[in-house]
């Protein structure tokens, strides 16, 4: 039985992961999708403490390339997407969704962000975008 386990596995190995340019071509049959996004790497740069306090606790989410991002992109304008694009947030409601979790968001606990680090979150997603 482990004999079979492992020829199974070296089968599985051995499986081509690439599909040609035919297949992920439109009419192919779209068992493999390339990632446009493969070696592109998140902007983690900030300018000011408070966005680097962003950066660290929500970015990985909610700035390019980020679930949040791309889930929000799908309801609303692109462009607006990213949370640090809008202008109609307000502190109340950052905080309310942060705790209590929104569509796909997930609540956010006090031990993994605290009130205080939320607050200096809520203030900097409030301001309006620079333009």
């Amino acid at each position: 039985m482990r004999k079979f386990a492992l020829l199974a596995l070296v089968a599985l190995a051995a499986w081509p992961l690439t599909a040609t340019p035919a297949q992920n071509a439109p009419g192919g049959d779209g068992s493999v999708v390339e990632n446009p996004f493969r070696g592109v790497m998140q902007d983690r740069s900030a300018r000011t403490p408070d966005e680097a306090l962003f950066v660290e606790k929500c970015g990985m989410c909610h700035r390019q390339m980020g679930m949040g991002t791309v889930i929000l992109a799908r309801r609303m304008d692109p462009k607006l997407a990213p949370l640090e694009a809008r202008s109609d947030l307000t502190p109340d409601f950052i905080t309310t969704v942060v705790r209590q979790g929104l569509g796909n968001m997930p609540r956010i606990g006090r031990g993994e962000v605290s009130e205080a680090q939320l607050g200096r979150i809520a203030a900097y997603l409030a301001k309006a975008p620079a333009s």
